[in-house]
Order: structure tokens, then C-alpha cells, then sequence
């Protein structure tokens, strides 16, 4: 029977547009070390490492991994990188939890980290272009990078989709209020890129297209930073809690999927993330969750886009498909509302340092199960191409 894992520690960077004053590596050893720190453990009690790191172009090495993994004290031990686009943090949380679980390891470090804006493009004289040049280079090569794909419009045309099944549904006013209520949760993020960037959902309405329907102050920003987790097998994982005197938080559940990266016929359903379906529903199934409307108190969920952020809701079932402005419409996300969505202010005011995003999240979701005593999170990554790629994870706090 696979052993029950949880998390013991964790720590982040802050999020900033620009580390001119940081590599990698240092981002790397900084979460590292407060992660170990928060788990009162030394970093050689730590048996493997496992590395979410996006882009080797973001990095300027193809091997971005091999060149921290000295450096954060785990020379000899096992390590391996996982990239999977935007999903990257939640895939490497789930590799630490099934090598944890089959007691290959007792102990492992979760570590992402990301230096998107290192990224420059002197014509400009702006790291903009050349950002969204090195993410173009995540579509497909032969015929969709050449003409000029990218993130946004890839996310768009999923949006898009599925407002021609659904036309009444992410109405501009919505979408425009969740982005000013994230703005309001980012203050208490003192980690966060946007920490006092707050707006009105006027002021979003009235920021300038940059696809459609996405606007301006609707979408993450590129960030550098790094997110850290420490996990650890049951047994360790009590020990470690006795020791530093805080709760575990169990991942008990995990579910992943990558659908197909083109449209048409039997392949992707431009009006559905079924990725994000069929991620949260297995996860939801291995955690023992039955109605996930009645168990989630928290949702820390990967929003690229806030149109996204409202069709992954639904796909989690926590909203109806075609119903997903509910979430503001009846309050459901509201403050004081029935779901707790990204407290931290989420990737659109926290920030999007790739593949320490996710990793960011579960710190924040631990966090505030902590905190405020509540009993279940969901925290979820998509990314790649069309939302391809969705791993979810049930964190419960005893």
C-alpha cells in the first residue's frame, strides 16, 4: 500500500518582474534554504530533489538543473527536472509525492524556480519581445511558431470556444471584478510582484486589449522567483511535525492530464479544458471526494487568464459549464463567499515565474489552511499549448 505523504515545509522568493541582482542559482539556493529552515530540518536529512524549471531558453542553459543541484546541498543524491509549460510545478509535486509514496525516498525537495526576463530584446529595449519569443518556441515549431503564436492567443482561442457554446457566460463586467478582487487579496502577499497594485474593475474594463477578449490588467505576469516545498513519507513527515511544532498538510489526492495540442475532429474540444476535467475528477477520486462543491474550501488554481480562471472553476465542478459568472453573480467567490480562489492574488498579481508558480500556490494554500483552520485545497497548474497539460493536487489539513 503506497504511504500517505504530506508537506513540512515551504518558502518562496519574492516575485518580482526583474532579479537583476539574482541568477538562477541563488533564486534556487534562497527558497531552498527557507524551505528546510521552515521545516526545522537540515538539508542533508533531505534524500532527493526534484526540479520544476520551464524553459531552458528563460535559463540560457539546456540543462538548467545540473548547475543547482550542488549548490543546494544535494551533490550525490537523486534529481530530476520535470517541464511540463505552465503546469510544470504541479507535475513536479506530483513526481516528489509518487516516488515519496512507493518509499523510494523518505524526504524530498520540491524546488522551481524561473528568470524569465533575462529574456532581452535590444531593438526594443525591453525583455517583452524576447519573453514572448522564447514562450512562442512552446508551440508547435513547424507551422504555429513561425507565424507568430503565443500564449495569449493560444489561451484565447480555448476562451473563445467556449463562448460560442456558452455566449451569455464571462461577461466583461465579471471578468473584470474577479481581476479587481485579486488585486485586493494580492495586499496581505508580501511575496507578490503586485503586491500594491490595486484596481477597480473599471480601470480593467478600460485596459487596452492584448487578445481578445483578454485585456490588459485580465492576465499574469512574467515574473522571476522561486517557490520550494519540503515532503516527506508519513512516518518522517509526524516526526518533522513534532519536531517544529507545525501541522502537516497531506496530499491525498492527485489526478493529471494532457490532451491533445491541435483542433479538430477527435482531437482538442476548442469550447472545454478537459485537461483541467479530468485532472481535478481523478484527483478528486483518489482523495475520496465525492461532491467537490461541499468539500474545497480553498482553490489555488493556475490563472494565466481570468476567463480561464472561471472555465477551470467549472470544469473542477465547482461552478455549472455556462454558468461560471455565478462565481461573482451569486457571490461564490466573493468575500466571505462559499470558495476561498487564490488568496495570494493567484499568477495575475502574485506574479508567473513559470516553474515556481504552482509551487507557489500550494505554499500559499498550506498556508492559509493553516491559518485560518480549514480542512481542504485544491491546487491545480495548466499549461502548453491550447491548456494541454493540468495536474491537480487535494491538500487536507488534520
Amino acid at each position: 500500500m503506497a504511504k500517505r505523504v504530506g508537506i513540512v515545509g515551504a518558502a518562496v522568493t519574492p516575485f518580482k518582474s526583474s532579479w537583476t541582482e539574482k541568477t538562477y542559482y541563488e533564486l534556487a539556493q534562497m527558497a531552498t534554504r527557507d524551505a528546510v529552515k521552515d521545516a526545522k530540518i537540515p538539508i542533508q536529512d533531505v534524500d532527493a530533489a526534484f526540479y520544476g524549471i520551464y524553459n531552458d531558453i528563460f535559463e540560457r542553459t539546456a540543462i538548467p538543473e545540473h548547475a543547482i543541484h550542488g549548490l543546494c546541498g544535494m551533490q550525490n543524491k537523486f534529481g530530476i527536472r520535470i517541464t511540463t509549460g505552465g503546469a510544470t510545478g504541479a507535475y513536479t509535486m506530483s513526481a516528489a509525492h509518487a516516488y515519496l509514496a512507493a518509499e523510494r525516498y523518505k524526504t524530498a525537495l520540491v524546488l522551481g524556480v524561473e528568470k524569465a526576463t533575462d529574456c532581452f530584446d535590444f531593438s526594443s529595449m525591453s525583455a517583452t519581445p524576447e519573453v514572448i519569443k522564447s514562450i512562442g518556441w512552446s508551440g508547435d515549431s513547424f507551422f504555429e511558431q513561425p507565424i507568430g503564436w503565443s500564449a495569449s492567443d493560444s489561451y484565447a482561442e480555448v476562451v473563445l470556444g467556449y463562448m460560442d457554446e456558452h455566449p451569455g457566460d464571462l461577461k466583461p463586467e465579471i471578468t473584470a471584478k474577479i481581476s479587481a478582487q485579486l488585486s485586493q487579496q494580492v495586499r496581505g502577499n508580501k511575496y507578490a510582484q503586485r503586491q500594491f497594485d490595486q484596481v477597480t474593475a473599471d480601470e480593467v474594463l478600460n485596459s487596452r486589449l492584448v487578445a481578445y477578449p483578454f485585456r490588459e490588467l485580465e492576465i499574469c505576469v512574467y515574473s522571476e522567483g522561486a517557490a520550494a516545498l519540503i515532503l516527506a513519507e508519513e512516518e518522517t513527515a509526524m516526526a518533522i511535525s513534532k519536531n517544529n511544532g507545525q501541522p502537516v498538510i497531506w496530499i491525498t489526492g492527485l489526478g493529471e492530464s494532457n490532451e491533445h495540442s491541435f483542433a479538430g475532429k477527435k482531437h482538442k474540444d476548442m469550447g472545454r479544458i478537459m485537461s483541467d476535467f479530468y485532472a481535478s475528477h481523478r484527483a478528486y477520486e483518489m482523495a475520496g471526494i465525492k461532491d467537490p462543491a461541499k468539500s474545497l474550501d480553498i482553490v489555488e488554481l493556475h490563472d494565466a487568464f481570468v476567463h480561464q480562471l472561471e472555465i477551470s472553476m467549472a470544469e473542477f465542478g465547482l461552478v455549472p459549464l455556462g454558468r461560471a459568472d455565478s462565481l461573482i453573480e451569486d457571490g461564490l467567490m466573493t468575500p466571505g463567499g462559499k470558495y476561498l480562489v487564490n488568496p495570494c492574488g493567484g499568477l495575475i498579481y502574485c506574479g508567473h515565474a513559470v516553474g515556481a508558480s504552482n509551487i507557489m500556490s500550494a505554499w500559499s494554500a498550506r498556508n492559509e489552511l493553516i491559518k485560518r483552520g480549514l480542512r481542504t485545497a485544491l491546487v491545480h497548474g495548466t499549461g502548453s499549448t491550447i491548456a494541454q497539460y493540468t495536474a491537480c493536487l487535494v491538500f487536507e489539513h488534520e
